[in-house]
């Protein structure tokens, strides 16, 4: 009897060891897999397609809190020169001179679509813009206007294809850093085909954003003026190099916070970012290039206010029609709400009254100070000119602004 239990004893030892190693070996692999598991797990059976984006939103609340009217695409391209823009006169924008001309409420930055499915596969992927246009792309599309459309394309995982590339930088190439297919689009009228990590476009447009935003003294009052809550928001400044932010999750209705104490450090900040993205559906690997690509604009010195904008609301701004169905389609599109704030004009207005000086230095230091606002200069100088009575300064104002602020 004690044998027989002593024999089940050892036979079931060596079955749970047998368990335990198996286990053991597929956990190794997962701990060491190169490829982010959630990603095989969602193309894995079936050829299936999986699609994510991401993207920002870019605005500037006025005074009422509502997003401003200015021109989003003044001043020099952040873009490597092989990417196409609006001035090359596809999609019939040819008729408009420069691009720095259009006016808008907001700024759509770097939307970039992700593919990934086990095997070559051909997928033809369209957006539409209703109420905005679209002025720059990668690689080369079928038709450019209100909207986008590629056409049918190769997506080809594990294809070594050769992407483009400059020796200038660019934030650009971080959107590459990532487990998705390439994708190769083939050429129209005689051109070679393209290849890239993903598809790429920006755009300009005028629409309703979900967020209002409001300085009040040392208050930011938000209020979301749609239907579905924001899941993540974030209230950012940077003075001096220094940095604060709050984070608010579920957010409906109205409320008002202090300005961010400045007590914070940009590694806790990183990794909330990301934590936020990723919650949101991203990739790992997606949200730090999201995050690498915009680090060195989202920082720097201001106040603004980053949010997720709802899914319904991604939709209707930008409808996607890709083909096959994908098995999942993730959108993460972020609001960048820029405050100006009453530091900024300050800073901007003791510039001014120096343009008139008789040194010509102390002209050029000045007007230094007034372009590293970039194109957030001609809003600052718009306000500026609401509020100024004296008639020198407001005729350098008006000056400014002519000349697009920078």
């Amino acid at each position: 009897m004690i044998t027989r239990i002593t024999s089940r004893l050892i036979a079931g030892c060596f079955l749970a060891f047998a368990i335990a190693t198996v286990v053991g070996v597929e956990l190794s692999k997962a701990r060491h897999s190169p490829v982010d598991k959630s990603i095989q797990q969602n193309a894995s059976s079936d050829n299936r397609l999986v699609v994510h984006e991401w993207g920002t939103f870019t605005s500037i609340a006025g005074k009422d809190g509502v997003a401003l009217e200015w021109r989003p695409l003044n001043g020099a391209s952040d873009l490597p020169k092989f990417v196409h823009t609006m001035q090359e006169g596809a999609g019939g924008l040819r008729s408009y001179p420069s691009k720095g001309d259009l006016t808008a409420r907001v700024r759509m930055e770097t939307p970039v679509l992700y593919f990934y499915t086990e095997s070559d596969m051909d997928v033809s992927v369209k957006v539409d813009f209703p109420k905005g246009k679209i002025t720059e792309w990668y690689p080369q599309a079928r038709n450019v206007s209100a909207g986008i459309d590629w056409g049918k394309f190769k997506v080809m995982p594990g294809a070594a294809l050769n992407f483009p590339v400059e020796s200038a930088e660019s934030h650009y190439y971080p959107a590459r850093e990532t487990d998705a297919a390439p994708v190769q689009v083939c050429g129209t009228s005689g051109k070679p085909a393209q290849a890239e990590k993903f598809l790429f476009y920006r755009g300009v447009g005028t629409f309703d954003l979900p967020l209002s935003v409001k300085l009040e003294g040392e208050s930011i009052v938000l209020k979301n003026l749609g239907k579905d809550e924001i899941s993540h928001l974030v209230i950012f400044e940077n003075r001096g190099g220094q940095i604060g932010y709050r984070l608010c999750d579920a957010f409906t209705g109205e409320m008002t916070h202090e300005r961010p104490a400045l007590d914070k450090n940009i590694d806790s900040l990183l990794q909330d970012l990301k934590q936020i993205l990723v919650s949101s559906g991203l990739y790992e690997k997606e949200a730090e290039a999201m995050i690498k690509t915009w680090r060195n604009d989202w920082f720097n010195e201001g106040t603004r206010v980053f949010y997720i904008l709802p899914r319904s609301l991604t939709d209707a701004i930008l409808p996607l029609t890709v083909n096959p169905n994908p098995t999942e389609i993730v959108r993460v599109l972020v609001g960048r709400a820029e405050v100006i704030t009453p530091e900024m004009e300050k800073r901007v207005q003791q510039q001014i009254s120096l343009l008139s000086d008789p040194s010509p230095q102390v002209r050029e230091t000045a007007m230094r100070e007034i372009r590293k606002y970039g194109r957030f200069s001609e809003p600052i100088l718009k306000r500026l000119l609401e509020t100024e009575n004296d008639p020198s300064i407001r005729s350098a104002l008006k000056a400014l602004i002519e000349t697009h602020g920078a």
